[in-house]
C-alpha cells in the first residue's frame, strides 16, 4: 500500500513538473508531436505573444541643433548614422548659402537629393561623359546627382538660399566627399601646370585647403549668369519642380507630393516626398516595401508612431528642424498634433515608390479571416472601410 502511494506521488510530481517545463519552454516547441507526419495541436498555448520588454528604438534626431560647418559663404549641418545609429542607409543635411555664396564643385560616393526650401540657386553638373547642365532652381524644386557626378550650387539673387539634402548612404561624409579646392591644393603646382597646360604661377592663388562654401559677389536673379542656364531634356535633367506638379494624394486633411523615377527620371535611387497635414490630420498607418524613409519637419508639430523591426513600438514628437528615420517595411504613421498646418519633406532610398497601408488590409481581407486574426465575431469587423491616405479625425456623433 505504501509502495503504491509512493508511485502515485512520484507520477503526479513528474506530471506537474512536466507541465511546468512545457509551459516554460513553450517557445522552444517542446509541446505536441513533431516528427514527420506525427504532428498534433499543442495542449497548452499562449493567448497572445508577450510584448518585448526594453526601451523602444530611437529613430529621431534634432538635425538643426547639430554641429555646424560654416565657411565664408554659408554653412551646413548633417545627421548621419554616427548621430542617429538606426539611420544606416540615409544621411541628411541642411545647406544654407548666403547671397553671393557658392558650394564649390565636388562629388560623392553616394547619390545626393535635395529640396529647395527658400531662395534661388544655380546648379552646375557635369556627368562622367562630359555632358554639362546649368539649371536654375527655386522653392519647391528638387535636384538629384548620381554618385560621381560633379556638381556645384551657387545662390542667385539678394536672398539667401537653403535646402534640405539627403544621401543614400548613412555615413556619406565619411565614405567619400571630394572637393575641388581640397584636392587641387594638395598638388604640386608643376604637376597642375602639366595637367592643364598653363603656367605654374596660374595656381599661386589657390587656397591651401578646402573652401567648402565660398562668399563671392551677389549674382542678380535675372542677370546674365542666371540667363546662361542650359537645362537638359526631361530624361537627363538633374532638376525637377515637385511642388509645381499635381499631388499624388489630395484630401480635406492635406496632400502628398511624390517624385519617384517615374516623375523624375534622373532620380533612379531616391524618391522625394512632401507631406502637408492640416491640424489633427494623419497620414495613415503604412509601410514602404522597397525603401527606408528619412524625413524632416519644416513646419508644425508632428507625432510619428513607429512599429519597428524588433516588434517594439516607439512614439516621438517632432518640431521644425527635427528629422526621423523609418526602416524599410516598418509600419508608421504621421499625425499633425499642432494648431497650424504641418509640412514635412523627405526621401525614400529607392527610385520606386510603393506604399502599403493597414486600412487596405482591413478593407480587403475576408471578414472571416479578420475575425480569426482578432478572435472576435465577424460582426465586430464588418464595418472596416478603406480610409483616405490622409484623414481628419471623425466628427462628433
Amino acid at each position: 500500500m505504501l509502495e503504491a502511494n509512493r508511485r502515485i506521488f512520484l507520477q503526479s510530481f513528474a506530471a506537474g513538473a512536466g507541465a511546468l517545463a512545457t509551459s516554460q519552454s513553450f517557445a522552444a516547441g517542446s509541446d505536441g508531436h513533431a516528427a514527420g507526419y506525427d504532428v498534433s495541436a499543442a495542449s497548452e498555448y499562449l493567448k497572445t505573444i508577450p510584448r518585448k520588454s526594453g526601451d523602444p528604438v530611437v529613430f529621431t534626431a534634432a538635425l538643426d541643433k547639430g554641429p555646424i560647418k560654416a565657411t565664408s559663404g554659408g554653412w551646413a549641418r548633417e545627421i548621419t548614422a554616427r548621430g542617429l545609429p538606426i539611420a544606416t542607409d540615409i544621411a541628411g543635411a541642411h545647406l544654407f548659402m548666403n547671397a553671393g555664396g557658392a558650394r564649390e564643385m565636388h562629388w560623392h560616393n553616394s547619390a545626393e537629393w535635395a529640396f529647395v526650401v527658400e531662395g534661388h540657386c544655380q546648379v552646375t553638373v557635369v556627368d562622367p561623359e562630359g555632358t554639362a547642365e546649368v539649371v536654375n532652381h527655386g522653392p519647391g524644386d528638387l535636384w538629384y546627382f548620381p554618385k560621381g557626378h560633379s556638381h556645384a550650387i551657387q545662390t542667385l539673387g539678394p536672398v539667401p538660399c537653403h535646402a534640405i539634402l539627403a544621401f543614400d548612404d548613412g555615413l556619406y561624409s565619411e565614405h567619400g566627399t571630394f572637393g575641388i579646392s581640397d584636392w587641387m591644393s594638395r598638388y604640386d603646382t608643376q604637376a597642375l601646370s602639366q595637367a592643364f597646360g598653363v603656367p605654374a604661377d596660374a595656381f599661386a592663388q589657390i587656397p591651401k585647403a578646402e573652401t567648402y562654401i565660398m562668399q563671392g559677389e551677389v549674382l542678380p536673379l535675372n542677370g546674365p549668369q542666371a540667363r546662361s542656364a542650359r537645362e537638359l531634356d526631361r530624361a537627363r535633367s538633374h532638376r525637377f519642380s515637385m511642388m509645381a506638379q499635381k499631388p499624388r494624394v489630395s484630401t480635406s486633411g492635406g496632400a502628398l507630393y511624390v517624385a519617384s523615377s517615374r516623375e523624375f527620371p534622373m532620380s533612379t535611387t531616391m524618391t522625394g516626398i512632401f507631406l502637408k497635414l492640416k491640424p489633427g490630420a494623419m497620414h495613415e498607418p503604412h509601410w514602404h516595401t522597397e525603401a527606408n524613409e528619412w524625413h524632416y519637419v519644416l513646419k508644425g508639430r508632428t507625432r510619428v508612431t513607429l512599429f519597428a523591426p524588433d516588434k517594439r513600438v516607439a512614439v516621438a514628437e517632432l518640431s521644425p528642424g527635427d528629422c526621423a528615420y523609418i526602416p524599410r517595411n516598418s509600419g508608421h504613421s504621421v499625425q499633425n498634433i499642432g494648431t497650424e498646418d504641418a509640412e514635412i519633406v523627405g526621401v525614400l532610398d529607392s527610385g520606386i515608390y510603393h506604399e502599403s497601408s493597414l486600412s487596405y488590409w482591413l478593407a480587403k481581407a475576408p471578414r472571416h479571416l479578420l475575425a480569426n486574426n482578432f478572435g472576435v465575431p465577424e460582426s465586430a469587423v464588418a464595418n472596416f472601410n478603406k480610409r483616405s491616405v490622409i484623414s481628419l479625425p471623425p466628427g462628433p456623433g
